[in-house]
């Protein structure tokens, strides 16, 4: 039987291997930007001890990790990177079903995140998930797309 991964908290002993996800999943962008992604240069220890980072393993390694950051009124999705060899497996919506699950449960009524205007495919993907644009800003030399969806 196949069953669905369950998200569970990342650890620090986790951070080697998040690092080289990220930097797997977001290393195809480097030639549009002319730069790093910031998820890429991200601490996470830092993100580990103040933040909601999850991990959900496959194979017995960890294949994807969605850090959350709660604000007074909303959840942000700070960062959602699958492995390359585990995209188009749903993992990616499973953990935004789980953000906005983690919004409902910690009683915010909003879930936002932001990305590069770049990466069109994301924005495509976000908007299919029922998520709006609210507005975008200058971010390091880019134009950040940030983007909102209410919850019941």
């Amino acid at each position: 039987m196949n069953t669905k991964p369950v998200p569970r908290r990342a650890v620090d002993t986790d951070i080697p291997i998040i690092e080289a996800l990220v930097s797997e999943a977001y290393g195809v962008y480097i030639p549009r930007t002319g730069r790093k992604p910031k998820p890429m240069l991200a601490d996470y220890h830092h993100a580990i001890a103040n933040h909601q980072v999850w991990v959900i393993e496959r194979e017995l390694r960890v294949v994807a990790v969605l850090e959350l950051i709660p604000e007074d009124d909303c959840l942000l999705i700070e960062n959602v990177a699958v492995d390359p060899a585990f995209q188009r497996t749903g993992l990616g919506r499973q953990l935004m079903a789980f953000a906005e699950a983690e919004a409902v449960r910690q009683h915010l009524g909003e879930v936002r995140l932001y990305t590069n205007e770049l990466f069109t495919e994301n924005i495509s993907l976000y908007m299919r998930l029922g998520f709006h644009e609210t507005h975008r800003e200058p971010v390091n030399g880019g134009i950040a797309v940030h983007m909102a969806k209410q919850m019941a």
